[in-house]
């Protein structure tokens, strides 16, 4: 009865309802962080006499951050960040965080550290307190040239960084903070960081040795990558012949690739609180092998994975056991299988006991989905400063596009065919045999204009007025963006485009943009999307550096 009267009150009064189980939700968020700070105090209880937490501001998978403040001998309080690192955390990596943050931190946009605490294994972190804003909610009110001033200081952050041979592994927007009224910017969050061969930071050295050394115990390029995109490493001629040959008998039975994108979206609200990506989480249905030249030629090849279940059941096992193979030849075939055993399952939608019974290749992929650089989607083992750079560019772009995030992939190779929608198939086969990756896809993708695609998405394409009762520019019905007359267009299921500033017009009746409210988006010159070309070359090795991003035209009036 209690239940009925309860449910007859919420449809009488559904917003007094609303209100109700938002301040429930809000209570229990309010008690958990309450418990989080309590905890905080009983790990490391030297921040007692010290500070007083406020509230927890941010978390992560390594680390929680909380807002606290200080009090200081001159009597004022000063607000400070305190990053509590979870308990798990390697004390070598712990140390060279610290140290990326002692050593290059402070200046240059990238932020410093005051103090540390630690208690056992509870180690905090104290930095300033930057208040900051949500990149998406600010995302679409932007002005252009507020942008290029953001981006500029990105670059300092990172020029400064990549000149101490760190390597960040993580930027992103939420780890480079921006205070729009004061205009401050800091970079922040090196747990994910590494060294360059040549760093300057010592800890990152020890870091990098070890990690080599773990990587040429488990380094076997029998790796199994998922479904989407085939990569290898670079094979033999001879082999590579034989196993055109193979795929050219089995092409009857292949499929193409059918490389989909998610429909995007965007709110009409400047500050909305979720965005869809330009990209979804579709299924990309692309072959893949894997070959290596060493003392014995390794085949490698995935299956077309159903699910991601399947997918990690691949990837992570080291398959000797019974446990994966599902008839008994095959568990005996996989158990004694020899390295240089030919496999016979090249471009098929099957994997054989050969694949299945090598290691993962290893290399590093830390970082964010949706800006990792093709090199690390294809797990090549030598990555340097030029990833950080890739990110960047992710972002300039989402900038420019007005979309955030941009891609969005549930895998590796997923993300690897979204990245070949926007900078093509041929392209990226090609880079990626610079740094001795093979890429096979089942359908060619052309590459697409720059400025084309981020005017479309963000709807400032020119000549875009319409009579009243046609179909306005960038609606649903307008689904396929530009693209050159005599090939497809790789974004053709973009879904519904991003919502023009319109005034209308009495009298014409023609609905046109409002010059006065672009913010000079209408006037985005053509240096930006040299840049933004520049940024996401797929070759690490041509790709710009910070340092001369920061001396690029696009710059030419900002001063260092």
């Amino acid at each position: 009865m209690e239940t009925m009267l309860k449910s007859h009150r919420d449809e009488q009064h559904p917003h007094q309802a609303e209100d109700f189980h938002r301040k429930l939700e809000q209570n229990s968020k309010l008690s958990g962080m309450k418990k989080d700070i309590e905890k905080l105090y009983e790990a490391v209880p030297q921040l007692v006499n010290v500070f007083k937490i406020k509230e927890k501001i941010g978390e992560g998978t390594f680390s929680s951050v909380y807002l606290a403040t200080a009090q200081l001998q001159t009597g004022f309080e000063e607000k400070m960040a305190l990053k509590h690192l979870i308990p798990t955390s390697h004390p070598l990596r712990i140390a060279a965080e610290l140290q990326c943050l002692t050593v290059a931190g402070g200046q240059d946009n990238v932020m410093g550290v005051k103090y540390c605490f630690r208690k056992n294994d509870h180690v905090v972190i104290v930095m300033p307190y930057l208040e900051h804003e949500s990149f998406l909610d600010i995302l679409n009110s932007l002005s252009f040239e507020e942008v290029r001033e953001y981006m500029f200081n990105l670059f300092k952050a990172l020029r400064r960084i990549h000149h101490f041979g760190i390597v960040h592994r993580d930027v992103k927007p939420s780890n480079f903070l921006y205070n729009r009224q004061l205009k401050k910017y800091a970079l922040v969050d090196f747990g994910l960081a590494q060294g360059t061969p040549d760093t300057k930071i010592e800890l990152l050295k020890t870091a990098h040795s070890e990690d080599q050394q773990e990587s040429c115990l488990q380094n076997n390029p029998a790796v199994a990558l998922g479904n989407g995109v085939s990569v290898s490493d670079t094979a033999p001629k001879q082999i590579q012949q034989s196993a055109s040959k193979a795929a050219d008998r089995r092409s009857s039975s292949l499929s193409k690739a059918q490389i989909k994108q998610g429909r995007g979206g965007k709110e009409d609200s400047v500050h909305h609180s979720v965005q869809r990506s330009v990209f979804g989480e579709r299924n990309f249905n692309v072959y893949t092998s894997t070959y290596q030249e060493n003392s014995c030629t390794k085949l490698i090849k995935q299956a077309k994975v159903i699910d991601v279940s399947s997918r990690k059941l691949v990837t992570k096992k080291k398959i000797i056991s019974t446990k994966t193979v599902s008839n008994g030849a095959a568990r005996k075939a996989a158990s004694g299988c020899p390295l240089n055993l030919p496999c016979d399952c090249y471009a098929t939608d099957r994997v054989c006991s050969v694949c299945l019974s090598r290691r993962q290749q290893v290399a590093p992929r830390a970082g964010t989905p949706g800006f990792r650089a093709p090199e690390v989607l294809t797990k090549c083992p030598t990555q340097t400063t030029a990833i950080d750079m890739w990110s960047a560019g992710i972002i300039f772009l989402s900038l420019l596009s007005g979309r955030y995030p941009f891609f969005k992939a549930s895998d590796d190779l997923t993300a690897l065919a979204q990245i070949m929608t926007v900078r093509g198939s041929r392209e990226t086969i090609q880079a990626a045999r610079t740094f001795g990756k093979s890429v096979v896809c089942t359908q060619v993708v052309p590459a697409q204009n720059l400025r084309t695609l981020c005017e479309k998405l963000r709807g400032t394409n020119n000549g875009c007025k319409r009579s009243r009762g046609e179909v306005p520019c960038g609606s649903e019905n307008d689904s396929a963006l530009p693209c050159a007359a005599d090939k497809p267009c790789a974004l053709e299921t973009l879904g519904k485009q991003i919502q023009y500033q319109k005034s209308f017009q009495e009298g014409d009746g023609a609905l046109e943009v409002k010059a006065t409210d672009m913010k000079g988006w209408d006037q985005v010159p053509d240096e930006a999307y040299d840049l933004l070309d520049k940024l996401l070359d797929l070759n690490p090795a041509t790709r710009i550096t910070a340092k001369e991003a920061l001396l690029h035209p696009f710059f030419k009036d900002i001063r260092l």
